[in-house]
């Protein structure tokens, strides 16, 4: 059966406790379960890709769950698991359904048959007064087969899904683990359980899962990420990196799989990156920091095609409702709904295939590997954080000032509207890099971050308009500007720049709130 949900589990090494699970806060009495026969074979790229990630992808038969399982860690001892049947697609291949969940962490390389174990189960139920089960006790007899695995440069090999026919066994393993599975319990059960098997000599298992164990791969597991000094500006803008990479890399099966505003979000954990990386880029190797933000503008603008279309749709479609009743609409929505799904179908096509580029996989190293070992100048790796970053903040104030001064000063017309576009997109540098040293001091950061957010709507509830009214304007005088629609179109774009004025009246007082000079001192 398809399905995807969370499991928290713990491994443990050594004996069985001495001590009664009856005897365990909450757990009325235990019952066998009834024993398994695993059968199980593990897909991984030739490199370990996802056993590096801590993910773990197998065919499994037997048991109560045959099929394909995906594990992905999530917090501490939860991981998610999405399963899809034992004949989803052909014979050796691992489903599509599956494959855009995988592809951001493959990067290129083929999936293949890394491992074949076989586990001989004995459960156990704990369960409360009322039968409910709150977790299982496993006692896992594993033995198996590691296969030869040749080695892959990371960045190439066929698309994820393309499997290959297993390598010869090269070595055969086997050996005995307890697995502690929650179901109704919480985490105070699982500290109970794991107190009883440490009582009795056990210990928590050092292998992530049973593939780690069997290919010994404690040591190839990702590489920790270099410690950062606490309170250096260089630790406060590395943890907002090290977190919106996280985002961007999470972000990705969404856009993939197609789900409801994931387009909007991979675009904006981008530009928040390029955003930190241009306006901090005095704490980093500057090089580095311009190869990145480059590439994250290709990232954004490849989703930026698709999600204009989604808000351009979305706007006009609702902008109906505004037409006075007098103004005929026959099919109009149906006809603008229908169009801008095309469009933004089409651009969504465009940048899942830019995400199976090697230009993107390699965006995707490069970034984990500056987050994980940021390229620290001085001022990044000392000196006092209020300042330096008080400083920052400054300048991005002072740069959305100066172009906001500039557009304003712009008679009317397109190159006022350009010059709007430039305020507004500094401005949002200007609210992501206050977001970004909230650790600092987190209510003026908080108080420039809203008055920036404000003045950023407000710009770009204008250059929405700047947009629509191009659209409307193209529409009415194109080759369907003669039909039953060609009025309505113009007054919608009449409503459009009334729109625009409305949106530019509310610029001064926007504009005054946030160029206070205090605003920026984190002290």
């Amino acid at each position: 059966m398809s399905g995807e949900q969370m499991e928290r589990e713990r491994k443990y090494d050594g004996g069985r406790p001495l001590r009664r699970f009856e005897d365990l806060p909450g757990v009325a009495r235990v019952v066998p379960g009834e024993p398994h026969d695993l059968d199980a074979v593990y897909y991984d790229t030739p490199d370990l890709r996802l056993l590096r990630r801590r993910i773990t992808l197998r065919r499994r038969t037997g048991g109560k769950d045959a099929g394909w399982h995906l594990k992905l860690p999530r917090d501490g001892d939860t991981r998610e698991e999405i399963a899809e049947p034992l004949d989803a697609g052909a014979p050796g291949q691992v489903p599509s359904a599956l494959t855009p969940r995988l592809a951001v962490f493959a990067r290129g390389g083929a999936l293949a048959p890394v491992a074949h174990l076989h586990t001989r189960r004995r459960r156990e139920l704990l369960l409360d007064t009322a039968g409910t089960t709150l977790a299982e006790i496993a006692e896992d007899r594993v033995t198996g087969q590691v296969f030869d695995r040749p080695r892959t440069p990371r960045g190439t090999g066929s698309a994820p899904g393309a499997g290959r026919a297993a390598g010869t066994p090269a070595q055969l393993t086997a050996w005995t683990e307890t697995e502690v599975e929650l179901a109704e319990g919480g985490t105070a059960l699982l500290d109970d359980v794991e107190a009883a098997f440490t009582a009795a000599g056990g210990s928590r298992s050092r292998y992530p899962s049973k593939l780690a164990r069997a290919l010994d791969e404690t040591r190839q597991q990702a590489p920790d990420r270099v410690p950062l000094r606490p309170g250096t500006p260089g630790a406060v803008v590395g943890a907002a990196l090290r977190e919106q990479v996280g985002t961007l890399i999470a972000l990705d099966p969404q856009v993939r799989l197609d789900e409801p505003d994931a387009v909007h979000r991979m675009r904006v954990a981008a530009r928040r990156l390029r955003s930190l990386l241009k306006a901090h880029h005095r704490l980093f190797d500057r090089g580095r920091v311009e190869e990145l933000a480059a590439e994250l503008r290709w990232l954004g603008r490849s989703l930026g095609l698709a999600r204009d279309q989604e808000v351009l749709g979305e706007q006009l479609v609702a902008a109906v409702d505004e037409l006075p009743p007098e103004v005929p609409r026959g099919d109009l929505r149906a006809r603008l709904t229908a169009r801008y799904a095309d469009r933004y179908r089409e651009a969504w096509e465009h940048a899942v295939a830019d995400l199976t580029t090697p230009r993107y996989f390699a965006l995707l190293d490069a970034l984990e590997s500056f987050a994980d070992d940021p390229p620290l100048t001085g001022k990044g790796r000392g000196g006092d954080a209020a300042g330096q970053l008080s400083r920052t903040l400054r300048r991005e104030q002072r740069r959305t000032v100066e172009r906001l001064d500039a557009a304003l000063a712009t008679a009317p017309g397109p190159e006022r509207d350009g010059a709007l576009h430039h305020a507004r997109k500094a401005a949002k540098r200007a609210r992501y890099t206050a977001d970004s040293v909230r650790p600092v001091s987190a209510g003026r950061a908080e108080t420039f971050s809203r008055r920036m957010k404000a003045l950023q709507r407000a710009l770009g509830d204008h250059q929405d308009t700047v947009i629509a009214r191009g659209a409307l304007l193209d529409a009415g005088t194109g080759p369907s500007g003669g039909d039953a629609h060609a009025f309505a179109y113009g007054v919608l774009y009449g409503l459009r720049r009334d729109a625009a004025r409305a949106a530019e009246e509310r610029l001064p007082d926007l504009y005054r709130r946030a160029r206070g000079r205090k605003l920026t001192d984190l002290g």
